[in-house]
């Protein structure tokens, strides 16, 4: 496995060893003495969910005030824009994101750690994403930001929206709240 911290370098994308031949192919999704070594980062993960949306859904951004969960996103099927907003406070980078398309095809992996705000979008037909985190889901503790917030000038990569028209939301993420007003720690 190899890693590539991105342009937030707490943010890694993880590129996985691929063996292929006629029958399809081996790889290992996931080690954590690899992980650690790779990442510097020692957690344990205590939770695993998996979701399949359809083109131009949008999950996100979503983090949790209390139990703050660390993430290692992985697609099963389909491809996605997987999007990371750091909002640690005393942050460098406090208020940038970074993305990563992940798909089946490459099997990468994107670590999205503790305090980041999470999202994804399906750009292909459809897509099933699976996560890892590092604690469990506390549902009054989860809180949204704004998926087209200004103040994020989050590139959501537009121009390749096949289905034309807005993204698909759930009523959670219809009503995030702004950047600037959100409950951050």
């Amino acid at each position: 496995m190899h890693a590539q911290p991105l342009s937030i370098r707490d943010v890694i994308l993880l590129t996985p060893e691929v063996h292929g031949d006629e029958r399809g192919f081996f790889m290992e999704s996931f080690n954590q003495r690899d992980f650690e070594a790779l990442t510097g980062v020692s957690t344990t993960f205590v939770q695993d969910n998996h979701s399949r949306s359809r083109q131009g859904v949008l999950r996100g951004l979503h983090y949790q005030v209390e139990r703050p969960q660390g993430k290692l996103v992985r697609v099963l099927a389909g491809e996605i824009l997987d999007v990371a907003v750091d909002i640690r406070r005393d942050s460098a980078t406090f208020g940038q994101w970074v993305s990563a398309r992940l798909s089946a095809t490459t099997h990468q992996q994107l670590w999205v750690p503790e305090g980041f705000a999470h999202g994804f979008l399906v750009l292909s037909e459809q897509a099933e994403v699976l996560y890892k985190t590092t604690d469990y889901y506390a549902p009054r503790g989860e809180r949204a930001i704004r998926w087209d917030d200004p103040a994020l000038a989050i590139d959501w990569q537009r121009a390749d929206w096949s289905w034309g028209g807005e993204p698909t939301l759930s009523t959670k993420d219809r009503l995030a709240a702004d950047f600037h007003t959100s409950e951050i720690n």
